[in-house]
C-alpha cells in the first residue's frame, strides 16, 4: 500500500501473506493505515459532513502537507496480481478510479469504484468494517442492518444471499393475496409460471453460454500451446542465430590473428618504434626549419638600385651635382646683372653727339661719334641677348626657376645616395648571412635527409609509423574481436527444436504480449464460466423447475386448491427453515466458542449469542452463561473477539482480518494464545495486527522461528 493520506506522505507500507505483525509507537499512522485501506476498497464518502464531535473522513484524513489526497493498493485476487489506485479528481478526494493488472496494465472490467470493496471481499463495507476490521475502541459488535441480515439469514439457512427469507415473504404474499382477493390469484399463477419459464429459458441460455465458454476455452488452450511452440522455435531461431553471430566472431578473430601476424612480421624489417619516433621528431623540426628558411629566401626582397641622378646632374656624383648647382647658381646670377645698360647709354650719349656735330658743324667727329654710338649699341644689345639665351639655357636644365631650389635639389640627390648605399649595405649582409644558413641546412638536410627533401623523408618515416600504427591498431582489435568472441560464445542461449512445425511468424515481443493476452482471456473465460455455472446453480436443477412449472401449470388449474398448496408450502418451508435453524445457528455460535477456549486456555467452556449480539459466556464450574457485564474487561475483549474472529470466518472467508491495537488488554498467557490463534487463522487468509507493544513483535518472532 502507497498513501499520500492524512499524515502519510507518500508512505509504502508491503505486507506478506499469511500473518503480519506491525509494532509501532503511537501516532505512527496505524489507524491512518486502516482507514486508508477501507477508503481504498470502498472509497470515501464526499457526502459525509463534519460535526460539532466528529470529522468526517475527507477533512480527517485530508494530506497534512496540502498534497492531493492519492493511494495505490498491489494486491493478489483469484491468482491475479491486481494494481488498484485511487486519484483526487477535481476537488473530490480519490474520486479517480483504476484498477488493472499490474504486470500487462491491462484494465480489470469486473472492478469500479462503487462495487471494488464487494467484488474483492464480498461484503458491504459495514460488514467488513464490523467482521474483519478489529479495532480496541469499537471491539463489541455493535448492530449494523447489513451485518444483522446477513447473519440472520447465515445461521437460519445457512446461505446470506437471504433467499429463504424472500421465499417465504412470497408465499405469504401469495397466500394472503389469495385469501383476501380470490381474483388476484390467476394473474400471480400466470405470473409464477411466467418467472419460472424464464428462468428455464435462461437456464437454456446460460448452458449454451456456458458451451460456448467451453469451446473457447479449448480454442484458447490451443492458441496457448501454438504460442508456446512458437515461442519455443523462437528460443531455436534466437540460439541458431546466436550460434551464427559466434562462428562470425570467430572467423573475424581468425582474420585478425593473420592480420596481426603480417603486420608484425613487416614491422621487424623496419626500424625501432622509438628510432622512428625520433626521426619524425627531427625531421619535421628540420623541415620547418628547412621551409623557414626557404621563404625567407623567396621573400628576400630585391637589391636596392642606386639613386636615379636627376636630369641636371645626369653622369655626376652626388658632390659634382653640389659643385654644378653653386656654379649654376653662381652664373645664373652674374647674367642676370644688367652692365649692358650703360653700353646702351653711352651709345645712345654717342649718337645724340654725333647726330648734333653733324647737324651744326658736319664735321669727322660727329660721323665718328654716330660710328661708335651705333657699335655701343649694338655691343650692348648684343651683350643683353647672350646673356638672356644663357639664363634660358640654365633655367632649362632645371625644373624649378628658383636657383634655391637647384641646391635643395642636389642635396635630395646626395641624401637619396647615401641611403641607397646604406640599404644595399644591409642586403648584402642580409643575404650573405642567409646564404651561410642556407648552406648550414643543405649540410644538415643531407645527413638527415640523405639528398631528399624533407618532405619526402618525412613521409617516408611516416609510412614506417603508420605500419607501427597498423600493427598495434591489428594487435588492439585482435584483442577486442577476442574479447567479443569469448562474450559472445558465453551468452550465446541454446535451445531445442519445438516439437511441432511452427507457422506462426510474430516476434518474441508479440509472442509474449499474445501469451499475456491469452491468459488473461482464459482467466476472463474461467471466470465468466463460474459465472455462468453459479447462476444455473442458483436457478436450480432444470428437472426441478420444469416440474415445478407443471405443477404451477395445474395449480392454474386447480384454483381451489391453490390455498392449501400456498399453506402446504408454507409449512414445508417454515419446517425447513426450523431444520436449517437448528443444523446452522451454533455454526457461528460454536466457532466462537471454540475461539473463546483457545483463547482463555479453557477457561470458559461456553458462549450464547442473542438475536442482539449481547453475549453471554459460562466458565468452568459454572452452571449458567453469565452476561458479559459480569466479567473483566480483559475478559469482554476476548469474547469479542471470538465472536468477531467466528463472524469474519463466516461472511467474509476470503478477506483479511485486520486488528488494530485489540490486544491491548489482554494479559501474557492470552496474548501468547490470541497470537497462537492468529497464526492459525493465518494459514487460510492475512491476518494483520497493528500494535504499539513490542510483546506482541517478539511472541510473533517466538511463533516464527520456534526460538
Amino acid at each position: 500500500m502507497t498513501a499520500t493520506f492524512g499524515k502519510l506522505e507518500h508512505e509504502t507500507l508491503t505486507l506478506e501473506p499469511g500473518l503480519n505483525v506491525l509494532c509501532q509507537p503511537n501516532e505512527w499512522g496505524k489507524s491512518t493505515w486502516c482507514a486508508f485501506l477501507i477508503a481504498m476498497l470502498y472509497g470515501l464518502d464526499t457526502r459525509a459532513k463534519s460535526t460539532k464531535g466528529s470529522l468526517a473522513d475527507k477533512e480527517r484524513y485530508a494530506p497534512w502537507s496540502g498534497a492531493p489526497m492519492a493511494g495505490r493498493i498491489d494486491l493478489n485476487w483469484n491468482g491475479r496480481d491486481i494494481t488498484i489506485e485511487r486519484s483526487t479528481k477535481g476537488r473530490i478526494p480519490l474520486g479517480q478510479f483504476r484498477a488493472y493488472e499490474t504486470a500487462s496494465g491491462l484494465e480489470v472490467p469486473e472492478l469500479d469504484a462503487g462495487n471494488c470493496g464487494q467484488r474483492l471481499l464480498g461484503v458491504e463495507r459495514s460488514v467488513f468494517a464490523r467482521a474483519g476490521f478489529i479495532r480496541f475502541s469499537d471491539l463489541p459488535v455493535t448492530q449494523d442492518e447489513a451485518l444483522r441480515r446477513r447473519l440472520n439469514a447465515l445461521v437460519t439457512t445457512g446461505d446470506e444471499s437471504g433467499d429463504g427469507d424472500k421465499l417465504g415473504s412470497a408465499l405469504r404474499e401469495l397466500k394472503n393475496r389469495c385469501r383476501y382477493n380470490r381474483s388476484g390469484l390467476l394473474p400471480q399463477a400466470q405470473q409464477q409460471r411466467e418467472h419460472l419459464e424464464q428462468k428455464l429459458s435462461e437456464l437454456e441460455g446460460l448452458e449454451e453460454q456456458a458451451k460456448k465458454q467451453r469451446i473457447r476455452q479449448g480454442e484458447v488452450t490451443a492458441w496457448q500451446d501454438s504460442l508456446r511452440n512458437h515461442a519455443q522455435a523462437l528460443r531455436y531461431a534466437g540460439a541458431e542465430a546466436d550460434a551464427a553471430k559466434v562462428a562470425e566472431a570467430r572467423e573475424e578473430y581468425d582474420r585478425a590473428v593473420k592480420r596481426t601476424e603480417e603486420l608484425e612480421r613487416a614491422c621487424a624489417r623496419l626500424p625501432s618504434r622509438e628510432e622512428t619516433r625520433e626521426k619524425i621528431l627531427k625531421t619535421r623540426q628540420f623541415a620547418e626549419q628547412w621551409s623557414a628558411a626557404q621563404l625567407e629566401e623567396k621573400m628576400l626582397p630585391p637589391p636596392p638600385m642606386p639613386a636615379q641622378a636627376p636630369a641636371p646632374f645626369r653622369d655626376l656624383s652626388p658632390d659634382g651635382a653640389e659643385a654644378k648647382a653653386r656654379d649654376d647658381c653662381a652664373r645664373y646670377e652674374s647674367l642676370g646683372k644688367r652692365n649692358w645698360l650703360v653700353f646702351l647709354g653711352l651709345g645712345i650719349a654717342a649718337l645724340l653727339a654725333g647726330a648734333a656735330l653733324l647737324v651744326f658743324r658736319r664735321t669727322v667727329f660727329g660721323v665718328a661719334s654716330c660710328i661708335l654710338g651705333l657699335a655701343l649699341l649694338g655691343f650692348a644689345l648684343s651683350d643683353r641677348h647672350r646673356k638672356a639665351s644663357e639664363r634660358e639655357s640654365i633655367l632649362r636644365q632645371y625644373p624649378s626657376p628658383d636657383p634655391e631650389q637647384w641646391l635643395i635639389l642636389a642635396e635630395d640627390y646626395r641624401d637619396e645616395s647615401l641611403e641607397t648605399a646604406a640599404a644595399l649595405a644591409r642586403y648584402r649582409a642580409n643575404r650573405a648571412e642567409l646564404d651561410i644558413r642556407l648552406e648550414n641546412l643543405n649540410r644538415e638536410r643531407e645527413a638527415l635527409c640523405g639528398g631528399q627533401t624533407p618532405e619526402k623523408a618525412l613521409a617516408g618515416w611516416q609510412q614506417v609509423s603508420n605500419c607501427w600504427d597498423s600493427f598495434d591498431t591489428a594487435r588492439r582489435e585482435t584483442m577486442r574481436l577476442e574479447k567479443h568472441y569469448m562474450a559472445l560464445r558465453s551468452m550465446a542461449s541454446q535451445a531445442s527444436r519445438p516439437a511441432t512445425p511452427d507457422p506462426l511468424e510474430y516476434t518474441p515481443e508479440e509472442t509474449e504480449k499474445l501469451l499475456l493476452d491469452a491468459q488473461a482471456e482464459q482467466q476472463r473465460l474461467r471466470t465468466r464460466l463460474g459465472q455462468y455455472e453459479g447462476r444455473m446453480e442458483a436457478l436450480g436443477d432444470r428437472g426441478e423447475l420444469e416440474r415445478e412449472l407443471a405443477a404451477v401449470k395445474t395449480r392454474i388449474g386447480k384454483l381451489e386448491q391453490f390455498v392449501d398448496a400456498l399453506t402446504l408450502a408454507q409449512e414445508t418451508l417454515a419446517e425447513a427453515a426450523a431444520e436449517l435453524q437448528r443444523r446452522f445457528a451454533p455454526q457461528i455460535t460454536r466457532r466462537a466458542q471454540e475461539y473463546l477456549g483457545l483463547l482463555t486456555r479453557g477457561r470458559y467452556c461456553r458462549l450464547t449469542l442473542g438475536e442482539d449480539f449481547s453475549l453471554g459466556a459460562e466458565a468452568e464450574r459454572e452452571d449458567v452463561a453469565r452476561p458479559v457485564s459480569w466479567r473483566s474487561d480483559g475478559t469482554v475483549d476476548q469474547l469479542y473477539l471470538a465472536l468477531r474472529l467466528a463472524v469474519a470466518e463466516a461472511l467474509t472467508p476470503g478477506a483479511p482480518v485486520v486488528l488494530d491495537d485489540a490486544l491491548i488488554r489482554f494479559d501474557d498467557e492470552r496474548l501468547r494464545a490470541a497470537m497462537e490463534l492468529l497464526k492459525t487463522l493465518a494459514k487460510d487468509r492475512q491476518v494483520i495486527v497493528f500494535t504499539c507493544r513490542e510483546q506482541e513483535k517478539h511472541l510473533f518472532q517466538e511463533l516464527t522461528t520456534g526460538r
